[in-house]
């Protein structure tokens, strides 16, 4: 017997319709992902045919073909370069010749130390500008570490100040497997943290925004496109970048003895007795340096010596709502991997096999495997997306409209993503929440308890209304997944919340979800194959991020951005 409708319990199924998705709406409904496309399209992208989609390689150009076929065939707007669905991402080498200093007063008596006597600049300063600050505060080691009780900016306010810290090798409650952690602490300060400068003691920052935050993950020499410039015939590069140079960042400076005596020299405790706990690995103490005004003159010259070009992929599906559909959820995926081994093999004294010259492991006995497939990192995430588009651009069309970006370059420091909040093809401010997937193929360590568990990055940082999106588009599915929260924890070892795409746009303010199952033995191995992949699992977490991504893009105003920082006690 057939329901008929009337007119108004029409009108009410069709607003129930619109607001969640079509899996939901009845059970036992098609799933929005297929594990058979996941299948087919990723024994592609992953094949040995596309040489391990090293940037400037031939294989990464065959995969954007791939997937411009396929969003063709389903209707998706393309939304790169003139018309195409193409964007050409610029990757500059720059030589830098610094200028910059910083003038330290003190109750009075004033030092200035320029870039390379005293204090140490990172070779990308940004744009010219000049900065006084006359709060300053000492911040012992920099680090919080809650997972061994190590938290130096408990109950501080750091906003607006100039932070101070010590201690390269950090303290003794910090071991070598939280190397990230010591590594970033300028960026902490600044970009977690709100300090408007960070002076450190040890090596000098790397350079700005775009430095490899992901541990400066290389691809192979294979398919290296020559490039515009001098192309370091006369000039070596200093850094290489996709960003804009005119960025006014916060300065980031390194010092030495010299520096740090003349800085605490009216301090509660002088740099001498600072510098003994540090060394010793001791706990050091946390104070105001009153008295004390830091100036600093940001003044670098830049020379582009070398331009090759890269390709992000872009399309859009547009919404249907008159207001609403000029508004976009984002979703991103890194299409590149590392290539495959054009040199030598290495034997490590361990016996683990190591690509000459980038990063990269052979697992023992497979040393004629030359080709890093990444299926998982990120063929995964690649076809993730294909599904996600497919599914928008032919099912039910949500209010918002949805933007889809592949990703050039995040192996060698978030090259596309970082070059497209820069150079948005659609305005930026319209993007209400991003979605990345990176790694969403394989159970974290291939543990079989790891079979329901879904790693999720933050989604409640920026906005806690997109926590709250999250987990109920989670609990409404067939199957719930478990969302696993380790990896958002500020003093993650591994650092993932920097790591990925989802990060370029989360320093715009964008709020995100970044979904992925964590690392296993095949992580930048050329085991990462697509045998390996569990597609059921994959389509699963499919299903979460469309039912995710269609409350976003049905809701009736953006994600409140409250900024209340990861909820580590749930």
């Amino acid at each position: 017997m057939r329901f008929r409708p009337t007119p108004l319990a029409a009108a009410a199924l069709a607003v129930i319709l619109a607001t969640v998705p079509p899996q939901a709406a009845a059970k036992g409904a098609t799933p929005s992902v297929d594990v058979r496309d996941l299948r087919e399209w990723l024994t592609y992208i992953a094949s040995d045919d596309l040489q391990g989609r090293s940037v400037f390689g031939t294989g990464i150009g065959l995969a954007a073909s791939y997937i411009e076929d396929h969003l063709r065939q389903w209707g998706v707007k393309p939304a790169g370069d003139r018309g195409s669905y193409l964007q050409t991402v610029r990757v500059v080498s720059v030589k830098a010749t610094s200028h910059s200093s910083v003038t330290v007063e003190v109750n009075g008596e004033r030092r200035t130390f320029t870039d390379g006597e005293g204090v140490r600049f990172p070779r990308n300063v940004g744009a010219k500008q000049q900065r006084r600050l006359d709060r300053v505060e000492f911040l012992g080691y920099g680090l919080d570490v809650p997972a061994v009780a190590h938290e130096d900016y408990r109950g501080k306010d750091v906003g607006g100040a100039a932070v101070i810290w010590l201690g390269s090798a950090g303290p003794a409650s910090i071991d070598q497997s939280r190397n990230r952690l010591l590594n970033n602490r300028n960026r902490y300060a600044t970009e977690e943290k709100g300090a408007a400068a960070v002076i450190g003691a040890g090596p000098a920052p790397r350079a700005g925004r775009g430095r490899a935050e992901n541990g400066g993950e290389q691809a192979g020499t294979a398919g290296q496109a020559g490039g515009t410039g001098r192309a370091g015939q006369n000039a070596q590069p200093d850094f290489t970048t996709t960003e804009r140079l005119d960025h006014v960042l916060p300065p980031s400076v390194s010092g030495n003895d010299a520096f740090f005596e003349f800085l605490f020299s009216r301090a509660p405790v002088k740099y001498n007795e600072l510098k003994r706990l540090a060394d010793a690995k001791q706990p050091l103490p946390s104070f105001r340096l009153d008295g004390v005004t830091l100036t600093f003159d940001i003044n670098n010259d830049y020379e582009p010596v070398r331009t090759q070009l890269a390709q992000n992929v872009v399309g859009i599906v547009e919404g249907t709502d008159p207001q609403l559909k000029s508004t976009f959820v984002a979703f991103g995926a890194h299409l590149d991997h590392i290539g495959y081994a054009d040199g030598e093999l290495t034997r490590t004294p361990e016996g683990v096999i190591r690509r000459g010259g980038a990063p990269g492991v052979v697992t023992p006995g497979s040393e004629e495997d030359r080709i890093w497939n990444g299926a998982d990192d990120d063929g995964s995430g690649v076809v993730t997306l294909m599904a996600m588009a497919k599914a928008f651009a032919t099912g039910p069309r949500p209010k918002r409209s949805i933007l889809f970006v592949w990703h050039t370059g995040e192996e060698r420091g978030r090259w596309g993503s970082l070059y497209f909040v820069d150079h948005p093809t659609v305005d930026l401010d319209r993007v209400v929440a991003q979605l990345n997937v990176d790694m969403v193929g394989r159970n974290r360590n291939d543990k079989a308890t790891e079979a329901n568990t879904v790693y999720v990055v933050g989604a409640d940082r920026i906005s806690t209304e997109l926590d709250s999106i999250l987990q109920s588009a989670d609990a409404a599915l067939p199957r719930p997944l478990k969302l696993d929260y380790e990896f958002n924890d500020p003093s993650d070892p591994e650092s993932v919340y920097t790591r990925s795409d989802h990060y370029s746009y989360a320093s715009r303010g964008i709020p995100i979800v970044f979904f992925t199952d964590g690392l296993h033995a095949d992580y930048h191995a050329n085991t990462d194959e697509v045998a390996k992949i569990e597609f059921d699992k994959m389509a699963r977490i499919g299903d979460l991020i469309y039912a995710t991504a269609w409350r976003l893009s049905n809701l009736d105003h953006a994600p409140v951005r409250d900024r209340k920082g990861p909820r580590m006690t749930r």
